[in-house]
């Protein structure tokens, strides 16, 4: 075949990628009957362009909320191919020149944090994390403090050790047997009360069911609780007001290590650089991935404190360091470009931007909320946002997942790319995400806005 022909044939490049690629999250039995996939291969600021031509406003980054600075920025490409040229990877035993400029970069912007492991993956990076509580478990608590915590709704990626950590029942589904040890908490969904309460008693019992959990597992059998900002996949979750305030208490109280997974909200997706940081919570473990390098290479980092990063350093006992290795972790292309990455969001007031620009998201949300009774809720922060369909707003009963898909796939004709829960939450895959790039003005939200304004009134009326 030749390859450079390919290039220049788009019927052909639609059918090697039918014949031949395995594409994620994707029933690939449609393109055995004429769809065709979907293929990308430009973008430019919010905007992409289709292999026909179409051009398609993407409210989320990449799909999965990844290209944090937008698309087309050549000043990280070209810090990425300089790097390459210079020295494009060693084994992370070893330390270059990007890896510690870039540690350096982003301990600066988390206080009390200290030592930065490189991977590849928001699942890796999640990985490195379990394992260090389970080593810190077998060094220094006789093998019993090993469990982890998690919370229903939550995603932390996709091993089979992950998904054990996983509160999507949809994602996890005919992937088990699960890793043993990990333990679920309740979500922290006000708006789907599990008790009916609202308001403080919401987050006074949300509070409580985490501390029956440690009561009933007992405290000196838990490791870490490990816990999204915001939860992301799952529906968009703000957690209550105090919330996080009392988890950091909980923590505290039965030596718990606070491990918060910030792949989505991390490198200013909520206004700040991390989503923690709205909360005022102070984590032992936080992992990232998505917008470290916005999609311009594969990087993410499990961020730990000197406590515990010192719990590693035994030379007495041969076994007691990190064994762990990520073999690309050692890649320079990472941390170059997410050196330029971060620049971007400082020298651009990107921050400010997607405090500013969130609010007017969700002012625009609100108003469709005024416009139809579909939407149930809205929620979210900075340029992180939800809206929860339902058929009824007394009932709360959730939109079906087809009426999602089908407002989802009309806003797709338009060419506005918007998200949805999707196959996760039985029952409750009924909620309209949105995550458009840092770099979003009003004009960009009031064009996606309008789409899905038009896509419920024709699916929904």
């Amino acid at each position: 075949m030749d390859l450079h022909a390919l290039t220049n044939d788009p019927e052909g490049i639609v059918e090697a990628d039918r014949a031949h690629v395995w594409h994620h999250l994707l029933q690939h039995k449609p393109h055995d009957h004429g769809v065709d996939p979907r293929i990308i291969v430009e973008g430019k600021g919010l905007k992409v362009w289709d292999i026909k031509g179409k051009e398609h406003i993407d409210s989320v980054s990449g799909g999965v909320w990844t290209v944090n600075v937008g698309y087309g920025r050549e000043r990280i490409a070209r810090a990425v191919g300089d790097q390459l040229t210079k020295m494009c990877f060693f084994g992370g035993t070893a330390g270059t020149i990007p890896g510690a400029t870039f540690s350096q970069m982003l301990i600066d912007k988390m206080p009390g944090l200290d030592r930065v492991y490189f991977a590849n993956s928001g699942s890796e990076a999640n990985e490195k994390g379990f394992k260090m509580v389970r080593q810190i478990s077998h060094k220094h608590h006789g093998g019993k403090k090993s469990k982890i915590l998690y919370r229903e709704r939550d995603y932390h990626g996709t091993t089979i050790t992950c998904l054990s950590a996983g509160g999507q029942e949809e994602r996890n589904a005919q992937y088990g047997p699960y890793t043993p040890g990990f333990v679920s908490v309740p979500h922290c969904l006000e708006y789907r009360s599990q008790d009916g309460s609202n308001g403080e008693a919401y987050t006074a019992a949300s509070l409580k069911a985490i501390e029956d959990v440690i009561l009933r597992e007992g405290a000196d059998t838990i490791g870490s609780l490990c816990l999204e900002p915001i939860t992301a996949g799952g529906g968009i979750i703000t957690p209550p007001v105090g919330y996080w305030d009392g988890v950091q208490a909980l923590c505290k109280k039965y030596n718990i290590l606070l491990h918060i997974d910030e792949v989505v909200c991390g490198l200013g997706r909520t206004g700040t650089w991390f989503g923690y940081q709205q909360f005022g919570v102070q984590p032992d473990i936080v992992t990232m991935a998505k917008g470290v390098a916005s999609g311009y290479a594969a990087i993410s980092c499990c961020v730990t404190t000197n406590a515990v990063f010192e719990q590693f350093k035994d030379d007495t006992d041969k076994l007691g360091y990190f064994r762990d290795i990520s073999t690309f972790g050692g890649c320079t292309a990472g941390p170059a470009a997410a050196i330029e990455n971060m620049h971007i969001i400082q020298e651009e007031g990107l921050l400010e931007n997607s405090t500013t620009m969130g609010e007017h998201l969700k002012a625009n949300l609100h108003a469709l909320m005024e416009k139809h009774r579909w939407i149930g809720d809205v929620r979210g922060k900075g340029l992180f946002a939800g809206a929860e369909l339902v058929m009824d707003r007394d009932s709360k009963e959730p939109v079906d997942e087809k009426t999602v898909a089908a407002i989802v796939g009309d806003c797709m004709k338009q060419g506005v790319i918007i998200g949805a829960t999707n196959r996760s939450l039985p029952g409750f895959n009924n909620t309209l995400l949105f995550a458009p790039a840092l770099i979003a003005t009003k004009d960009d939200l009031d064009h996606i806005t309008d789409a899905v304004d038009q896509a419920i009134t024709r699916v929904l009326g």
